[in-house]
């Protein structure tokens, strides 16, 4: 078969206000970027249509570096869904630098379930992510210019918690220290530099209803600690306005299509282990505008995307998902069964059954949300229609759905058996109200611990004393109904990336605790995990190109 970068190049791209027209988008409504990418105002949302569509989420099993294909899978019941007749658009989040140039080589889809043009897109794309880099380090900038003037007076500052952000896999950034060279060059601080799918500016930009909500948000933003023990915000340093102009476009979503031509809404890009894991509030709802079925993906699996999807998005925005899909694939399954990396691609079925605990602990935490379920089993080649059938017969006995979907290998017709499934069980009447895992009144510490013990299975949760100390200082700033966003592993339901298969009884670390006041939601940061990821020895740089005139390597 053909690879990603060879099918995108040699598929025929429609003008973006053609793409436009097919949801009622007038040519003269849209912000064009060139012919085939365009930005559709916010503003254009009418929140009377969104309650008449679908959403549908898209989730997965834990991930595993076999991959699981949840974009593709995502893509490609859209695309299932407009070849049955049924006007659908896909809402993701968008790439960043950082993985496709280390581990993932891109992320906008595989094979003929693709969002397009794929070089863009995995690239600068509209300039969302500069955008949201830039801001970040203005407040960084202007935040050490007050700390510089003020170094000397009583209202200067004790505590700076603000991170400079790069789109980079950087590892020998993580801590640096700044201002060395001479009092001309600054205040010396030790400090570090975060990736930027996790700047509490990409949070907020995702978290936004509007450019009204964006400038509040982010005159929340906790910068640091007076000598007095006083929140310093980005309102009293007086910038909220020139940060919202430099986002004044990005926060507009991004109308692209896929390699059938279908719409497609990519728009922000926070990480699902180290931030919240969705594309942005306005995207969502913007595909809901104008279609009737709306496929969004969450990211890593459904402990990590799925969970902060309902429990954070959902929440603030008042979206719920019409029905979940959870993607699975025989490699995953088996990896988490035991098998050796080396032999899941050979038939075992005793390997892939003790793979099913992994699956059943994500169906049964998505039933508890009061979502139904249908098990997306993304097929490879090498599959065989035995292994299938157990895995059919399985959902079957936890009674939920089932189907395989092929789009990687034939697009929308590979998905049309999930797209039919997915029809058939949305309009059941049968929708439960949305159920979170904790309460809005419920302490700091306690909604830690429910996310830890009734979606991973922990026993018990421990606090570091830095994690504690932390507490009080949210409570007093009000913090204590925000929601939590749990920083773990994305390939454990531990905080032990090493621990495959449905880990349980287990201690869960909690080593620091982040208040994220204008996204409002706090970080809670468990074992290792990195908010800037290094690169591995073989990043995927080396395997991209310009060569006569085209992009390679992106996949």
């Amino acid at each position: 078969m053909k690879s990603d970068i060879e099918i995108a190049h040699e598929s025929t791209l429609e003008k973006i206000s053609k793409v436009a027209g097919k949801l009622g988008i007038a040519k003269n409504d849209i912000i064009s970027y060139g012919p085939y990418m365009a930005k559709i105002p916010c503003g254009m949302i009418d929140q009377k249509k969104i309650k008449k569509s679908k959403l549908i989420l898209v989730t997965a099993i834990t991930p595993t570096k076999a991959g699981i294909g949840k974009t593709t899978v995502s893509i490609g019941l859209s695309l299932g869904l407009n070849k049955i007749g049924k006007l659908s658009a896909v809402a993701l989040r968008e790439p960043s630098l950082g993985p496709v140039f280390g581990m993932k080589g891109g992320a906008a889809g595989g094979g003929y379930a693709q969002v397009l043009p794929m070089e863009n897109i995995n690239l600068h794309f509209t300039g969302d992510f500069h955008a949201v880099t830039s801001a970040n380090n203005t407040i960084a900038a202007l935040l050490d210019n007050y700390i510089y003037h003020h170094r000397n007076q009583a209202d200067g500052l004790k505590q700076v918690l603000w991170k400079r952000v790069l789109d980079v896999n950087d590892r020998s950034l993580r801590h640096v220290v700044t201002g060395l060279g001479g009092l001309t060059n600054g205040v010396p601080a030790e400090t570090g530099f975060d990736i930027t799918p996790a700047s509490e500016i990409m949070a907020i930009l995702c978290l936004s209803e509007n450019e009204d909500d964006l400038k509040r948000r982010i005159e929340k933003i906790l910068l640091g600690y007076t000598h007095s023990g006083q929140p310093f915000t980005v309102k009293d340093l007086g910038i909220a306005g020139a940060i919202t102009v430099l986002l004044k476009d990005a926060i507009h979503p991004n109308l692209v299509q896929t390699t059938e031509n279908t719409p497609a809404f990519i728009h922000g890009g926070p990480f699902a282990n180290i931030a919240h894991g969705c594309n942005s509030i306005v995207a969502t709802k913007m595909a809901l505008n104008f279609s009737d079925y709306v496929i969004t993906e969450a990211g890593f699996g459904a402990d990590l995307g799925a969970e902060k999807f309902l429990n954070i998005k959902c929440r603030k925005s008042g979206l719920h998902p019409a029905l979940s899909v959870l993607v699975v694939t025989s490699q995953a399954l088996k990896m988490h069964g035991g098998v050796d990396i080396r032999q899941i691609k050979e038939e075992n079925h005793e390997g892939l059954i003790k793979g099913f605990e992994n699956m059943d602990r994500h169906i049964d935490n998505l039933k508890s949300f009061g979502l139904k379920v249908v098990v997306a089993f993304n097929k490879y080649d090498f599959d065989t229609d035995a292994e299938i059938e157990l895995l059919r017969n399985h959902c079957m006995e936890k009674e939920v759905g089932f189907a395989v979907n092929n789009a990687f290998a034939e697009g929308g017709a590979g998905a049309v058996e999930l797209a039919e499934k997915v029809v058939e069980m949305t309009e059941e009447k049968t929708h439960k109200p949305l159920h979170f895992t904790y309460k809005d009144t419920d302490s700091i510490a306690r909604k830690i611990e429910k996310i830890a013990q009734r979606i991973y299975g922990a026993r018990r949760v421990l606090f570091s004393e830095k994690a504690m100390a932390m507490i009080p200082k949210f409570e007093a700033m009000g913090a204590e109904a925000y929601p939590v966003c749990i920083a773990k592993t994305q390939y454990s339901f531990s905080d032990d990336e090493k621990a495959y298969g449905a880990v349980h009884d287990f201690d869960f670390h909690i080593n620091d605790l982040v208040l994220n006041n204008g996204a409002e939601f706090i970080v809670a940061i468990a074992g290792k995990i990195m908010r800037m990821p290094g690169l591995p020895k073989d990043p995927q740089a080396k395997n991209i190109d310009f060569t006569d005139g085209k992009i390679t390597g992106l996949s």
